[in-house]
C-alpha cells in the first residue's frame, strides 16, 4: 500500500466556455492522444445541444452529471474470509468521473451518426433523467440499497 496520496492534478478550464467539466470531458473522450479532434467533437456536440435545447450547452452538461453521478455505491470489504459488498458514499470527484465514464460508454454504444451527435444525444437524454448512462446509476443505486444490511462494514 501507498505511503502517501499523489498530489491531484490541476485541470485548467477550457478554451471556450472557460468550464473544468468541459475540459475532463474532453480528456476522456481523447484516443491515441489526438486532444485537437477531441475537443472538436465535444464542441461540435455543446453546439448541437444548444441549436436543440436552446438552452446554455455547459448548464445542460452540468445537469447531466449531476443527474448522472451516484450518490451511493458498493465497495468489496473483507471481514474474517468472507467478502461484503459495502455501500459507501461517492466522493464528488469520483462521481464526476463516474458521470462521465457512464455517459461516454453509452455513448459509445450508440447506433449510427457522428460521434458529436451521439454525445449531444446522451447529455440531453442524461439531463432529462432518462438514457442509458441514468440506468447505469439506477443499478449502482439498487445494488447499494440491496447491500444495505452491511453498512455497519464501514471503514
Amino acid at each position: 500500500m501507498r505511503r502517501t496520496k499523489p498530489e491531484k492534478r490541476r485541470i485548467d478550464p477550457d478554451i471556450r466556455y472557460g468550464s473544468r467539466n468541459v475540459q475532463v470531458l474532453i480528456n476522456n473522450v481523447l484516443k491515441q492522444g489526438k486532444k485537437s479532434i477531441a475537443e472538436g467533437v465535444v464542441y461540435d456536440a455543446l453546439d448541437i445541444i444548444k441549436e436543440t435545447t436552446k438552452k446554455e450547452p455547459v448548464e445542460v452538461l452540468d445537469t447531466a452529471f449531476k443527474n448522472v453521478g451516484p450518490i451511493m455505491e458498493v465497495r468489496p470489504r473483507r471481514v474474517g474470509g468472507a467478502t461484503y459488498q459495502v455501500p459507501m458514499e461517492v466522493d464528488p470527484e469520483r462521481r464526476l468521473t463516474l458521470a462521465i465514464r457512464w455517459i461516454l460508454d453509452a455513448t459509445r454504444s450508440r447506433s449510427g451518426k457522428s460521434f458529436a451527435e451521439k454525445l449531444a444525444g446522451e447529455v440531453m437524454d442524461a439531463a432529462n433523467e432518462q438514457g442509458t448512462a441514468i440506468r447505469k446509476r439506477e443499478e449502482t443505486h439498487k445494488m447499494a440499497e440491496a447491500n444495505r444490511a452491511f453498512s455497519h462494514f464501514r471503514v
